[in-house]
């Protein structure tokens, strides 16, 4: 903040984009909106809504708690009266938090809604306000050893509960019951949430991202199934691509593809390779297969406390990977006639090579080979 010259800090999060919010108060919103008040001095404030200040209270660090009206926990018409809530405002919390300053950096603007941004710029006179994701992007691109920690455990559990998937998307059960095991699993050992589960069957392969549905898995279907996991707000996911039932011979060609590209990406995963060239040599496998035309988009972005950050390289990027980055592959490739599939697994970028997150799906790749 000295250094941008800015006299306070607003970081924005809600239930959805609640990343920059945790990592800087470990508050995770249920239902409401909330921001980590950063001046130059003094502990920060963090305003959130009378529902959630309880809740706020048992998880995070700073004791300056308040709420605000524009934080309320849900979006309704009508007035939601809090009888035992004391409030305070924009205007309160900034002026405390800028003790006198006029310059205020706001991190997470394109996450919070309009009017919530022009009230905060709004809230005094002579303000001038900011976009500063950036300091809070590089803050986080680099994991600390116990971050790690988390993003390990994390994808422990991701692999917890992707082996109870596998075993339990067989031919005659439907997609959920095989996401619900898989996420019940998860959760049984200890995971804090399941940000997503990807799941599609059959021709459902190639919805990309799709959701579980009633389906019922057949004999021979390809199976794409994505299991995202949380712990202490980091996530970790789990994805293996198979078949339900006996793979045919065209299958076991475009999975050998996938599990090929997924083992060159690895020879560039350490502190000085550059990223684009690691994207670069996965592309080439696709080509070398006369698959090139069913790759959809990078094949790597960064993990934390977002499921997808930084870094996210193409085949341009000229940057190096460095020691702590920490990474999920994501071998994909889509619209094919036998389906469609990716791979995704997690790494921490060391000085000499990489360290896996997600024990069961190295294994299952490195015995494809």
């Amino acid at each position: 903040m000295k250094k941008e010259q800015l006299d306070g800090l607003v970081v924005y999060g809600d239930e959805y984009r609640r990343e920059n919010l945790r990592y800087l108060s470990n508050f995770w919103p249920i239902f409401e909106r909330g921001a980590c008040c950063i001046g130059r001095k003094g502990d920060p404030i963090l305003a959130g809504s009378p529902e959630g200040a309880l809740y706020a209270r048992e998880m995070c660090p700073w004791e300056d708690i308040r709420n605000i009206k524009e934080f309320a926990c849900v979006s309704v018409p009508e007035e939601i009266n809090y009888a035992l809530a004391t409030f305070s405002s924009l205007r309160e919390i900034l002026g405390d938090t800028l003790n006198g300053g006029t310059k205020l950096g706001v991190v997470g603007k394109w996450d919070m809604p309009g009017p919530i941004f022009d009230r905060i710029r709004g809230a005094l006179p002579n303000l001038e306000v900011v976009e500063a994701d950036f300091i809070l992007r590089d803050l986080r691109l680099i994991k600390s050893e116990n971050e790690i920690a988390c993003l390990r455990e994390a994808g422990r559990l991701a692999c917890v509960g992707y082996e109870r998937l596998v075993a339990t998307a067989l031919p005659g059960n439907t997609e959920l019951q095989a996401t619900g095991a898989a996420e019940g699993a998860a959760r049984s050992a200890g995971a804090e949430g399941i940000p997503f589960t990807v799941f599609g069957s059959g021709s459902r392969t190639n919805t990309v991202i799709g959701r579980p549905t009633n389906k019922i898995i057949r004999d021979g279907d390809m199976l794409m199934a994505g299991l995202a996991v949380q712990y202490q707000g980091y996530i970790a996911t789990a994805e293996y691509p198979f078949v339900a039932g006996k793979a045919n011979d065209e299958q076991k060609r475009f999975l050998s593809t996938l599990f090929e590209a997924t083992n060159v990406q690895l020879k560039y995963l350490r502190g000085g390779a550059i990223s684009g060239e690691m994207v670069r040599a996965v592309k080439a496998v696709f080509e070398a297969r006369g698959l090139k035309k069913y790759d959809l988009y990078p094949p790597m972005h960064g993990i934390g406390l977002a499921e997808a950050e930084s870094p996210y390289p193409d085949e341009n990027a000229t940057y190096p990977f460095r020691a702590g980055m920490c990474v999920n592959s994501d071998i994909s490739l889509f619209g094919h006639p036998t389906g469609s599939n990716r791979i995704e697994e997690g790494f921490v970028i060391r000085e000499d090579g990489c360290e896996t997150l997600t024990p069961l799906i190295r294994k299952v790749c490195a015995a494809a080979v």
